[in-house]
């Protein structure tokens, strides 16, 4: 077995200005988006009362990854970064304002709040290739992980606020303020982008060379075995754990209990800032990624049979602790597997692996679920997570593509 790499410290690359500036304003970023993800996961499952309709709501955020997620790495390596992030970001923006108009103007049909939702997804689609790759090559190559864990923790503090402050706006004033307060957050983003975009000089492409990029995204892709087997693994550990998410609004049908255990998957997720390095420097990190599997594998299959609220709870920060594992050992290795030239493209394909299986599992687990029910399929989906771990633990160590 390969020894683990020297460990970096977490706060390492904040030490780089741009790098710094951009995560603070993502983090403010990610707040709104996570309250906005309450507000329409629990607005849907509310009006509709279907277990198919709820789970729609990730397969209308992660679809537009499956669609748009080879021409968008293509774009990230040919335009000018800056410029595609302040577009896309604008335009998710702008979805966000037309969710909240919507809900101050008192309707709010379910087709509406997930076509809005699938807008959403598009422009995060166009803007995480960009932004992997921006994140990745303002750091050097040896604290690539160490962001990569700081973008989940800010996705994650967000993720343990976010719900929480969601609970509370939604039950006194409805969804309206969660989605202004999404389109608001955006405002620093756009700033940072705006001033980015001025600092750098455009690169110069031709059409033609943005065609090529979308073919050459899979041919550079699939001509690395590890790669290739990198992005199997992602798609079906994002199939497989898709059920949580898609789910849980419906297995507690209160709005309170359903924000603290979204929070608490953020605390486990903060919690594991502190607990992967200890762990990185003990173990490879394909292990890393089947211990993960592991947990998180046997928190889907007791979630529904847990008899207590603090039981759950505990489940659930050790869930959150998991998934931080699983998603910063797949992404670190995916932004380490190729230079700078090609990284958004790359990246892209990662990025269009995992969507597919978030996709499909989201849409699965709901099938599942209204036929079965809630419990029985978040069972099945734990056990399916525990069977991954296995597969991982015993497979050739596919993490190191460097």
């Amino acid at each position: 077995m390969q020894s683990p790499p020297d460990a970096v410290s977490i706060f390492q690359p904040l030490r780089h200005a741009r790098f710094r500036q951009l995560w603070l304003a993502n983090l403010l970023s990610n707040l709104g988006s996570r309250m906005q993800a309450f507000a329409a996961a629990w607005q849907i499952a509310s009006l509709s009362h279907s277990p198919q309709l709820t789970a729609l709501v990730q397969t209308a955020t992660w679809a537009p990854m499956l669609l748009f997620a080879l021409p968008a790495g293509a774009l990230a390596d040919t335009l000018h970064r800056p410029t595609l992030l302040f577009r896309t970001n604008a335009v998710m923006a702008l979805a966000a304002v037309a969710m909240a108009l919507l809900s101050y103007g008192g309707s709010q049909p379910v087709p509406a709040l997930l076509l809005l939702t699938f807008a959403m997804g598009a422009g995060l689609a166009f803007t995480m290739p960009a932004w992997q790759a921006s994140m990745s090559s303002l750091v050097p190559p040896q604290e690539v992980e160490a962001a990569a864990t700081l973008n989940n923790l800010s996705y994650n503090l967000a993720a343990l606020a976010g719900p929480a402050l969601g609970a509370v706006l939604f039950q006194l004033a409805g969804a309206g303020p969660l989605y202004l307060f999404n389109a608001l957050s955006f405002s620093a983003l756009l700033w940072i982008y705006r001033q980015w975009r001025s600092a750098e000089p455009p690169r110069a492409t031709t059409p033609a060379a943005r065609r090529h990029s979308v073919g050459s995204a899979l041919r550079i892709s699939c001509a690395s075995p590890r790669y290739r087997s990198l992005l199997l693994h992602g798609m079906g550990i994002f199939f497989v754990s898709a059920a949580f998410a898609a789910l849980l609004p419906l297995l507690h049908r209160d709005a309170g209990t359903y924000g603290s255990l979204m929070g608490a998957l953020g605390a486990g997720a903060v919690l594991a800032a502190v607990v992967l390095p200890v762990v990185r420097r003990h173990a490879a990190r394909r292990m890393v990624l089947a211990g993960g599997l592991a947990v998180y594998g046997a928190m889907l299959a007791t979630i529904g049979l847990a008899a207590s609220q603090p039981l759950r709870l505990l489940l659930v920060v050790m869930g959150g602790v998991a998934w931080s594992a699983i998603v910063t050992t797949l992404n670190g290795a995916a932004q380490k597997a190729f230079p700078d030239a090609v990284r958004a493209r790359t990246l892209s394909v990662h990025i269009l692996a995992i969507a597919a299986g978030q996709t499909a599992g989201s849409a699965a687990w709901g099938v599942l679920a209204a036929h079965y029910g809630i419990v029985p399929a978040l069972t099945a989906a734990g056990m399916a997570t525990l069977a991954c771990a296995g597969l991982v633990a015993s497979s050739k160590d596919f993490l190191e593509t460097t």
